[in-house]
């Protein structure tokens, strides 16, 4: 959600905020804005949509070697060009952009801007109309921040610069994520290392409760109390040809094609010169000492989570328990003597499981978090860490990110086993190596999955997805993708549940998608899908080589039935894919959506 992007050094800032704001297009958005400082004062443009609007909107002779900008996703107040950021403040002294919920706006308004006429419906406005007030009163512009920066309650990633002072941005953050570039004689801002790759790969973290001073020569980091806070950089270890379509039409279709080279990375990173499993002691101290694990995430990752579940129960014979991120938040259940709780976020930056990990700490629990983006909130803030080591996944909806996912778990529950003395003949790397050559074969099948979302998914409004044991959670992934990025109505269902009352939302030519490579309840889920057929759906049905019969519409290379869900969601993403696209809707970027949900 939101982006912000900050740029101070001696080129023209337009267009490299601009290229910055565009590679932030990932997080989801629905207004963007930049603001120019030079000598004449600051230019503020701003726009409701898509940063090609904005772009358009910019005067040619737009200039200034010091900026921000920001695209957002609306959290107070409509899409608008007015509740666009930058915001100013009343005398247009001051220009600030925003991510995150500020809880105590409306306290702080009716105590300190009751003589102040609001411009916008935002949280925003009030920081900047803050800052305003304190200088008004007497403060230098840097202890106005500090104070402001001080009284907010929530989350805020904010960027700030006066006219009075063209050669400064002055930044805080507390929760929301927020990176300081360094370079020679050139100084950055961004949410997202990736947004600011074009002008430097060095970057330095920031903590909550600190502000810094930017120039094109100086970086400062001070806590809210003034301490100066010295910190060394760390280089982003990203390619800016990462972060490309190349040769695709849209980011989820390569990333889609990409995962059989993300399994064998994850191979390659998790397995010694011996061929033997790859992790820290201390992990696997953490995991074996552990007397019930608990899962916590959101989205695709809770998908991952009911997976990662199974595999550690099953192969481990280690209690599990998943958790909806914002659900455990505030209704945290009774828990074990000594747990390990796992966090599993793509971006790291998840805010619900954040505030879960801020909470579990303060009781001295052990943390893990499996995450695609090393150096991430989570990843710096738990005791442990698991790359998933999929690259920059950039489409909104997950896909390679959510299969790396499952097979780092599948890793973790084999050494866990084989640490407990466990015998099994579940051998994770080997059937990881099997699990990518299945995923190339079905990335080849692409003109099957299209013709089957021509068939099903273009005039539906509602689709139903069904299965059963490993198959039941990759049902409900497959849902979520298809309503994500076609909005068409998907739901995911237990098979044995249809009678106990989904199925009388069977009507004729509703479309079933059925999964089907457990064998051991593939008599049972064959026995669902009549039942619907009988009451008028239209049943495609993906099936498991060994169990498949004539009328099947697809059929899965063989894999061990632990890893089927690494390869039977292959389809259900490309079919997706193809509904998405052949109804017109915007792949990469769904409405109403962010990528890394910075907000609770």
């Amino acid at each position: 959600m939101c982006g912000i992007v900050g740029y101070a050094g001696n080129e023209e800032a337009k267009d490299i905020l601009i290229k910055g704001l565009k590679k932030l297009e990932y997080r989801g958005y629905d207004s963007a804005g930049i603001a120019l400082a030079a000598e004449d004062g600051v230019k503020l443009y701003k726009e409701k949509g898509r940063i090609a609007t904005l772009e358009e909107s910019i005067n040619g002779d737009a200039s200034g070697t010091l900026g921000i900008g920001h695209t957002r996703w609306a959290t107070h107040g409509p899409p608008s060009q007015l509740n666009a950021h930058p915001h100013q403040s009343s005398s247009g002294r001051f220009t600030l952009v925003h991510n995150g919920v500020i809880e105590n706006y409306a306290q702080l308004t009716r105590e300190y801007l009751q003589d102040v006429d609001l411009a916008s419906d935002t949280d925003t406005e009030v920081i900047v109309q803050l800052v305003e007030l304190f200088v008004e009163e007497g403060m230098n512009v840097e202890e106005s921040f500090s104070k402001t920066l001080s009284l907010l309650k929530g989350s805020y990633a904010t960027a700030l610069v006066d006219k009075e002072n063209n050669d400064t941005i002055y930044v805080g953050k507390n929760k929301s994520p927020l990176l300081v570039g360094v370079g020679d004689g050139v100084n950055v801002v961004a949410s997202d290392s990736m947004a600011m790759l074009h002008v430097t790969k060095e970057f330095v973290e920031l903590m909550d409760q600190e502000m810094v001073i930017v120039t094109r020569d100086k970086v400062e980091i001070k806590s809210l109390e003034g301490e100066i806070i010295s910190r060394e950089s760390f280089t982003a270890e990203l390619d800016e040809s990462d972060t490309e379509k190349g040769t695709y039409s849209h980011f989820m279709a390569k990333e889609i094609d990409e995962q059989p080279f993300v399994i064998r990375n994850i191979i390659q990173k998790y397995q010694n010169d011996s061929g033997d499993i790859k992790l820290e002691q201390d992990i696997r101290s953490a995991v074996n000492e552990a007397d019930r694990v608990y899962i916590i995430a959101a989205g695709t990752s809770y998908h991952a989570g009911l997976v990662g579940k199974e595999l550690m129960e099953k192969v481990a014979k280690k209690p599990v328990e998943v958790h909806i991120a914002s659900e455990f938040l505030y209704n945290e259940p009774m828990l074990s003597e000594n747990p390990l709780f796992i966090f599993i976020s793509q971006s790291g930056e998840t805010a619900d499981c954040r505030g879960v990990l801020v909470n579990i700490k303060k009781k001295g629990f052990k943390s893990l978090t499996i995450t695609n983006v090393p150096g991430s909130t989570l990843s710096r803030e738990a005791d442990f860490t698991l790359h998933t080591y999929a690259g920059p996944e950039i489409a909104v909806a997950s896909t390679k990110a959510y299969t790396a996912q499952m097979a780092v778990f599948s890793i973790l529950a084999m050494d866990a086993a084989r640490a407990q003395g466990i015998e099994t003949d579940f051998d994770a790397i080997y059937e990881l190596g099997i699990v990518a050559n299945a995923m190339e074969t079905l990335c080849d099948q692409k003109d099957t999955m299209e013709q089957i979302a021509r068939d099903y998914l273009l005039e539906t409004r509602n689709c139903f997805f069904i299965g059963r044991a490993f198959d039941y959670h990759v049902v409900l992934e497959g849902a979520l993708k298809l309503k994500e990025i076609s909005y068409i109505q998907a739901e995911g269902f237990a098979g044995g549940e249809l009678k106990h009352g989904t199925i009388a939302l069977i009507e004729d030519g509703t479309p079933v998608i059925g999964l089907a490579t457990q064998e051991h309840v593939n008599l049972n889920i064959r026995g669902n899908i009549q039942e619907v057929a009988a009451r008028g759906a239209n049943v495609c049905l993906i099936s498991m080589e060994g169990m498949e019969e004539e009328e099947d519409n697809i059929v899965l290379p063989k894999i061990h039935e632990y890893m089927t869900p690494l390869v039977s969601v292959i389809p259900l993403q490309l079919i997706s894919y193809f509904a998405a696209l052949h109804r017109g809707c915007d792949v990469d970027k769904p409405r109403n959506l962010a990528k890394s949900v910075t907000v609770e």
